[in-house]
């Protein structure tokens, strides 16, 4: 068997295969009980999972799932699939590109056993631009649980973030550009709304006592892995590039879950804020996700469209995540062939040059 190819494992988190209640409650099984997303003990977890949420949760959700399903499936799945297939032809065939779920199918294994085959030196590029445990930590450990098991081993080249990543930046910045022109839109604010994490998995890996009800300072040595801080500095580099003064943007974080504190602001309070400051035309972009999915097509696109609309505000316009827009597709591209042939083990981009 020749290893003559570079492998690409893309890694997205997962969706259900069907927007149906046991298709969701087996998704939900798997992801909630992963104790990098539910950070209690195995039992704690346990009955909280299958005693208060499983029972319930997937019906409710079955509504959100349906208003965004595609003829071809889940808009998660069809566009990594097209993503892995523009980025193979991108890179041409001296690269071998396999797509891999955290949760779901196709699977991490399956897809790093198929890369196996050809490939004596693979890149490791979890989509998740922000650090987190809960995305990053939980799918580098299935890498590193299968690598426990190969006697060979292939050199690997681990991505951690890309956050602050040029060609992603760019690519986000023409996105909203591009859409701002294209419906004639004439915004009176901008909000960068990222996904939510509850604030104890921020607490945890931050080296400083920060102040969570505020912006957060620039990267440095000690916050570098501040999934908070990380998010913060997204925002900035996208307004930079949109020439954006900081009175006309916020970061705001969205989706959370339960009772306990999340990192703020919330979305959905912002939202509130912004009406009572006059805000009537408000543009959305959600840089946490690389590809839109339930959190942005049905979160931010539908239910927080409504609720914007209901409290009185005129234009909502979201901003599809970089998806495989030929900007990004061009970025990624660019950024593995840089990270084989000139960096094989650096983990993180953090710079814009």
């Amino acid at each position: 068997m020749s290893l003559d190819k570079i492998g690409v494992l893309l890694i997205n988190l997962g969706t259900p295969q069907t927007p149906t209640v046991p298709s969701i409650r087996k998704f939900l099984k798997i992801f909630l009980m992963d104790r990098q997303v539910i950070q209690l003990p195995w039992l704690v977890r346990a009955i909280l999972v299958y005693g208060f949420i499983l029972p319930f949760r997937p019906k409710k959700l079955v509504p959100a799932y349906q208003s965004i399903w595609t003829q071809s499936g889940s808009p998660l799945s069809v566009i990594s699939q097209k993503l892995k297939t523009k980025l193979q032809e991108q890179l041409g065939n001296g690269y071998q590109v396999e797509l891999g779920m955290r949760y779901g199918d196709p699977g991490m294994v399956q897809a790093l056993e198929a890369l196996q085959k050809h490939c004596a030196k693979i890149i490791i590029l979890p989509q998740f631009p922000q650090y987190a445990e809960s995305t990053t930590v939980s799918a580098y450990q299935v890498i590193f649980e299968y690598f426990k098991k190969q006697i060979k081993l292939p050199e690997l080249i681990m991505i951690r973030d890309f956050y602050a990543m040029p060609g992603f930046i760019q690519a986000q910045a023409e996105l909203i550009k591009k859409n701002v022109l294209k419906q004639g839109f004439k915004p009176d604010y901008y909000l960068f709304s990222f996904h939510g994490l509850p604030e104890s998995h921020v607490q945890k890996i931050d080296k400083v006592n920060c102040d969570l009800t505020q912006p957060c300072p620039s990267i440095n040595s000690q916050n570098q892995y501040c999934y908070r801080a990380q998010c913060y500095e997204t925002a900035k580099l996208l307004a930079s590039n949109l020439n954006l003064p900081h009175s006309l943007y916020q970061v705001s974080f969205q989706s959370r879950l339960g009772r306990t504190p999340w990192i703020q602001p919330y979305t959905d309070e912002v939202l509130s804020l912004l009406i009572k400051k006059g805000i009537k035309n408000l543009v959305v972009a959600c840089p946490a996700f690389t590809v839109d999915c339930l959190e942005t097509l049905e979160e931010i696109n539908i239910r927080a469209k409504e609720q914007w609309h209901a409290l009185g505000g005129e234009g909502f316009l979201v901003i599809p995540c970089v998806n495989a827009e030929p900007e990004w597709v061009e970025a990624l591209s660019n950024f593995i062939v840089k990270k084989v042939n000139y960096s094989p083990v650096i983990p993180s981009e953090r710079r814009v040059q």
